[in-house]
């Protein structure tokens, strides 16, 4: 047993309340200032099932299959996969250490400020807070506009009907609605959905891979698959390749690969509704970003072999490459099969990132951090969950996607957008923990000596996409092809250090509960006086 297991369970005992070990979660969550207000009935296989289920590599590849072939096209589809994902691995390892020792629903934001010299943490918790909650409006944005893409796409089978912007718009609006729903009157049921959403994205992609290539008439050769380099990023037929090079192709080309491997914070955001959450909740985050990579480079292989005619399936008038190739290798009634697995796994991808999404809303405005702070991190006392946060994540993330209905690249930009605002949040903590490594008390999962190396590989590779994915996707630039990524990001950083320096700095104090204990000597190991502190910080607050 670790000695920090040792400690919670000795403190469990000694407090001016007795705990039994069943407990010890909650007197952890405790020690960080917080009470257990989440219904916690969540084992690993659920942690690692929330995560695994956003990751959605069976969502991510196919919403932007088309982005992969044409940009850099299969040889940076597949080998960029691998290097993405190697890369994704020793980001979530970081991740995993730092949540292990604070396992708690605010994730990256919490952590920043534990992480943090006390006189920074409030500025670094606001600063990861506002990058992560970009990140999680952007990440279920992209899902359920993914959803609403190929529900149009399916719509189109033995039809005359075209979708356009606007009735795609209108199938976002619904599967939005619907998804908030099931996270306000299904709260109970989240958890054997998780079960099914696993199982499903499981063997539906395995049986997706399977029924292509074994239908499919003919198969493009390993040459095509591993080597073949495509560009076509240049709308008057001149590519970035041509006006920059290869390499710059090569570079905003991995988008694809790290869009589908993002979202795995979501372990950490589920930590205080899992049980021994110190370890499962690192341990979910490994798991679900390895599985994931494996599946998903199988995925890749199997559509890029599957392939019959490569302009057809690009140029394909169901809008979606993935749907023409499942059309070309088992036709019309099987495809119809293949695509209610495959917009199941996206319903049940964008559900659990509305999950996601809506607990750290709940956490950040817990500490007061997001605007209607008092409105929105109440409890729904009846259901156990932070309904007023699910309709936020709904709306914010409805209001991201209309720039759809007059930009031609405004999905990618959305991707780019989730990726680099939850990618900067996970970077942000993992970087105050290279800082200060010798105050960083470590959880039972650590990497040990491996720690720092690990910690400094994953912040250098999350500056480098950060910068990667706000460049220009698309030549020539214009007021249809502009990558609009920088300016989402460009807006809440604006606001963000534009709001701190004028007014957050003189009240927002971060992890509120946890920082005012331990300034005041406060036992925060004793839940009964967690009454104490709100009392107090209720009082500062009417001065």
């Amino acid at each position: 047993m670790s000695s920090r297991s040792s400690d919670v369970e000795g403190r469990i005992t000694t407090g001016t309340t007795v705990l039994s070990v069943g407990n010890t979660d909650e007197v952890e969550l405790a020690r960080m200032g917080y009470k257990q207000e989440l219904k916690r009935d969540l084992g690993l296989l659920q942690n690692f099932g929330v995560s695994f289920s956003i990751i959605s590599v069976i969502t991510g590849v196919p919403s932007l299959f088309l982005f992969g072939l044409n940009t850099g096209g299969p040889a940076v589809m597949v080998w960029g996969w691998i290097v993405v994902a190697t890369f994704s691995m020793l980001v979530g390892l970081a991740m995993g250490e730092v949540c292990s020792a604070h396992p708690t629903s605010g994730g990256p934001y919490f952590w920043a400020a534990m992480l943090s010299k006390p006189q920074h943490a409030a500025f670094a918790s606001w600063v990861t807070g506002w990058f992560n909650l970009l990140g999680q409006v952007a990440v279920t944005t992209s899902i359920s506009f993914t959803t609403a893409n190929f529900i149009s796409s399916v719509a189109t089978f033995q039809t005359d009907y075209t979708p356009t912007p606007a009735t795609t718009i209108g199938t976002f609006a619904a599967v939005l609605v619907v998804q908030g729903l099931v996270n306000t009157f299904g709260v109970h049921l989240l958890r054997y959905l998780n079960n099914i959403s696993i199982w499903w994205h499981a063997v539906g992609t395995t049986a997706l891979i399977i029924a292509i290539l074994a239908a499919a008439p003919s198969h493009q050769s390993a040459k095509f698959v591993f080597q073949t380099f495509i560009d076509k990023t240049g709308v008057d037929g001149v590519g970035w390749s041509q006006r920059a090079s290869p390499a710059y192709v090569v570079v905003i080309g991995i988008l694809m690969a790290q869009y589908s491997l993002t979202g795995f914070d979501a372990s950490a955001h589920m930590t205080e509704e899992t049980h021994n959450a110190a370890v499962a909740g690192p341990v979910g985050i490994v798991m679900a970003i390895g599985i994931s990579a494996v599946l998903g480079w199988f995925l890749i292989l199997g559509l890029l072999f599957s392939i019959q005619d490569l302009d057809h399936t690009v140029a394909s008038p169901t809008g979606q490459p993935v749907a023409q190739i499942i059309l070309d290798t088992v036709g019309e009634k099987g495809a119809i099969v293949l695509m209610v697995i495959v917009i199941g796994a996206m319903f049940f991808c964008g559900t659990f990132s509305v999950t996601s999404n809506s607990r750290m809303m709940y956490a950040f405005a817990r500490d007061g951090g997001i605007p209607g702070h008092k409105f929105f991190h109440k409890v729904d006392m009846k259901r156990k969950s932070p309904v007023r946060t699910v309709w936020l994540a709904c709306t914010l993330s409805f209001l991201l996607a209309l720039p759809s209905l007059g930009s031609a690249v405004a999905f990618s930009a959305a991707t780019s957008i989730a990726t680099i605002g939850l990618y900067i949040s996970y970077a942000i903590p993992i970087f105050l923990r290279v800082l200060n490594r010798e105050s960083f008390k470590r959880g039972p999962f650590h990497l040990g000596s491996f720690s720092y190396p690990v910690a400094l590989v994953a912040v250098v590779w999350i500056g480098f996409i950060s910068i990667a994915f706000i460049l220009p996707q698309e030549n020539p630039v214009n007021s249809q092809s502009l990558n609009y990524a920088i300016v989402a990001v460009g807006i809440v950083v604006t606001y963000c250090l534009g709001f701190w320096f004028l007014s957050a700095r003189k009240w927002f104090t971060g992890p509120v509960n946890q920082i005012a204990a331990e300034s005041m000597g406060i036992d925060v190991t004793n839940p009964a006086e967690i009454e104490t502190i709100e009392t107090i910080e209720t009082e500062k607050q009417k001065m």
